[in-house]
């Protein structure tokens, strides 16, 4: 017996599921290219957030410190840099609305307490904070012994050392030179591996500090 002839409108209704491959091959190519960008994208943003913002270039490394006197926030009279000259002096800008800066206090307080004797001296600039506020978060925080607290009118002083954002903690050695800058919440272990190194007369670097910090332009 022969086989039925098909008709031609039967291997037309038969054939009619094919023109679907190409979509279904387009949906699974938009898939895949939507995966790629997506780790793409992915990725491009991962290394901007993990990038080290301590290592933001900054031309006053190796200059002196920029004089200028402020006043006291919690005391009347003024401050003057020039006025610890012979001592190792770190100058954090911070603010009470900064959660970094919360972040980063206990350890300013151990490291300002750790090398009060050693000759260091630790000033904190208030950046763009009312001070009832800052001074509010010193009795949320606390305060160490000999660490002082000054305002900073106009910003004038984060201008002279190009602060862009807080905190920002700079080195000065007893000469009045710039020698490290840390950008970013500091540590204890960052901060007394800066300090050892210039109480020592080096200059700090990535390698011999514990944690990351500006080097000196051309190191």
């Amino acid at each position: 017996m022969t086989e039925p002839q098909q008709s031609p409108e039967g291997a037309l209704a038969e054939a009619e599921p094919a023109p679907r491959r190409p979509f279904l091959r387009w949906l699974r190519y938009s898939a895949i290219l939507a995966v790629v960008l997506a780790v793409g994208i992915g990725a491009l943003f991962g290394a901007r957030l993990n990038r080290d913002p301590t290592l933001v270039y900054t031309p006053l490394i190796g200059q002196q410190a920029p004089e200028r006197t402020l006043p006291y926030l919690e005391q009347e009279g003024q401050l003057s840099l020039s006025d610890f000259r012979g001592q190792v002096v770190v100058v954090n800008f911070w603010a009470s609305w900064c959660v970094a800066c919360r972040e980063e206090h206990p350890a300013l307080n151990a490291a300002a307490a750790a090398y009060r004797d050693a000759g260091v001296q630790f000033i904190g600039v208030v950046y763009q904070d009312r001070p009832p506020s800052a001074i509010g978060f010193l009795d949320e925080m606390g305060r160490t012994e000999s660490y002082r607290y000054v305002t900073d009118p106009e910003s004038r002083m984060a201008i002279d050392f190009g602060v862009f954002g807080v905190p920002e903690t700079f080195f000065i050695d007893q000469n009045g030179t710039i020698v490290a800058k840390i950008t970013g919440a500091s540590n204890l272990p960052l901060l007394s591996g800066v300090l050892d190194e210039v109480l020592a007369g080096r200059a700090p670097t990535p390698e011999t500090s514990v944690g990351p910090v500006q080097e000196a332009p051309g190191e």
